[in-house]
């Protein structure tokens, strides 16, 4: 099947920031009194929006993160992407193929724009996203595993759910594509393939996702 719109996951699929968030994410929480470990981070937290965080945290514990959990949070981790964050391998191409052969596509994540936009500006991604094609969980109120941020981007790129294929690496934003009733390429460079259960084929390498694509 031809898709009529590509929608990309931001944090693991477009930029290598998972290992930065999480590594920071899991200390900053056992700072606060709550161990984890950067693997609990990555088997819990992994795709979701900040909110979340805050929702399992006290729901685990019987407290509330502090009033200023996200700000300090993104402050480190906008200031390790500045010193580390790269590109996920192979990415730049895919998009170049996309651009040259006119298929639309876009990017939707849990992430905030900010820290999107971060994230594009320092690895150079920010040359194939204009603003029409940066949708974050912000926009709708609802993170992901809820399909909301899926189809509010499908609606606003003017393509049916149906239509859609979207390019993912966390359960959460598997089990959201299969809600709002797009296919779903799983990227199984971090997540154990059995973890993304629904997604309708898998691939470990972007130099795969052209031709799965096509």
């Amino acid at each position: 099947m031809r898709y009529d719109l590509v929608i990309f996951d931001n944090d693991g699929v477009l930029v290598d920031s998972e290992p930065i968030s999480n590594r920071l994410l899991a200390a900053h929480l056992t700072e606060l009194g709550h161990p984890t470990s950067y693997e609990d981070s990555i088997r819990d937290y992994m795709g979701s929006a900040m909110h979340r965080i805050h929702e399992l945290v006290l729901e685990r514990t019987g407290e509330r993160l502090p009033d200023d959990f996200d700000d300090v949070f993104h402050a480190r981790v906008f200031a390790a992407f500045e010193r580390e964050l790269k590109p996920v391998a192979g990415v730049a191409g895919v998009l170049e193929k996309l651009a040259a052969d006119g298929t639309p596509y876009c990017v939707a994540s849990s992430g905030s724009h900010e820290r999107i936009r971060v994230g594009h500006r320092t690895t150079g991604l920010d040359r194939w996203f204009d603003e029409e094609r940066v949708f974050s969980s912000q926009d709708v109120g609802r993170g992901k595993p809820a399909p909301d941020l899926f189809l509010y981007a499908a609606e606003r790129m003017g393509v049916a759910p149906a239509r859609c294929v979207v390019v993912e690496d966390s359960p959460l934003g598997v089990r959201a594509a299969v809600a709002a009733g797009m296919d779903v390429l799983g990227f199984t460079a971090m997540t154990p393939p059995e973890r993304l259960t629904g997604a309708t084929r898998l691939f470990g390498e972007f130099g795969e996702l052209t031709a799965l694509l096509a």
